[in-house]
């Protein structure tokens, strides 16, 4: 994994944003490509297995990358790393269940509400309020238009919600973990109590034995979700406040809605394209305000 970090002395203020806003865009990238990619192995084995799998891959990789001494952390540490660990185990399984059941365009732009509450509680003028709002217009034409069984589905759309608030937990407590760690071995931490919480769930709902290319799949599926983008996330965050990185994340619908009809071949309706062009067009407002 490359040591992003390394470089963060030798930056600007300007090229810090940079840095990070170029992290947040392959991050969201990766999560959606990902979860796209991930469809079939989850209607194999299911969506709870499929994200312990994933969750228990990532967590051995980043321990033995970064063998942290957690004989050294102390109380705060510990807690820290605990929160996100449990925000990060429950925002996957709930985002992944919603997937099942909503189109991926659509439970993303759901579950962006999170980190769009952390964007509007960093807000300090009601001038620009009016960026949420519309954004919010936004997830609201996304969810009522569109195909009636999506748009019906209250469990899927309940579980893209409630992922979106251990989201907005999770950013938070990624930026604490980020100052209180070295390097990964924060996400090492977090990731590996995620593991441990998931397993009950993952475990006992697990068809089978794994096949040999499924234990392939499942760990090269890994590395997109949560590896890779929970690392660029964490080092992201050293360079951004959590307010302009809620913002940024406003993004991630419309990466969503690309994945699904890239991978998947789900086609959104007219408005649900306009709701998501809105949810976009507020973060761009309100960075360009910035």
């Amino acid at each position: 994994m490359p040591n992003l970090s390394s470089a963060h002395a030798s930056l600007s203020p300007h090229g810090e944003h940079a840095m990070g806003a170029a992290l947040c865009v392959l991050s969201m990238s990766s999560i959606q490509f990902g979860a796209a990619l991930s469809a079939p192995v989850m209607t194999e084995l299911g969506v709870l297995p499929t994200s312990w799998l994933r969750l228990s891959w990532a967590a051995i990789a980043l321990l033995i990358w970064t063998r942290p001494p957690v004989h050294r952390y102390g109380r705060e540490q510990w807690v820290a790393a605990v929160l996100l660990g449990a925000a990060s185990a429950a925002m996957t399984l709930l985002f992944f269940a919603a997937v099942q059941r909503i189109p991926l365009g659509l439970a993303a732009a759901i579950e962006f509400l999170g980190p769009l509450g952390v964007a509007a509680a960093g807000t300090r003028s009601v001038r620009a309020l009016a960026w949420p709002v519309l954004a919010l217009v936004g997830v609201a034409l996304l969810t009522g238009a569109g195909d009636a069984d999506s748009a019906t589905d209250l469990p899927g759309l309940g579980m893209a919600a409630a992922a979106g608030v251990c989201w907005a937990v999770y950013i938070v407590m990624t930026k604490k973990v980020g100052r209180a760690f070295e390097g990964l071995q924060g996400l090492a931490m977090s990731i590996s109590v995620a593991a441990l919480l998931a397993l009950p769930f993952g475990l006992s709902t697990l068809p089978g034995p794994l096949s040999t290319s499924t234990f392939g799949i499942t760990l090269g599926l890994a590395l997109l979700v949560p590896l890779l983008p929970y690392a660029f996330e964490m080092i992201a965050l050293r360079r951004l406040p959590t307010s302009t990185f809620g913002i940024l994340m406003s993004l991630e619908p419309a990466i969503a809605v690309l994945a699904g009809r890239v991978v998947l071949g789900q086609v959104m309706s007219a408005a649900q394209l306009l709701g998501t062009a809105l949810v976009v067009s507020a973060s761009v407002g309100v960075t360009l305000r910035r």
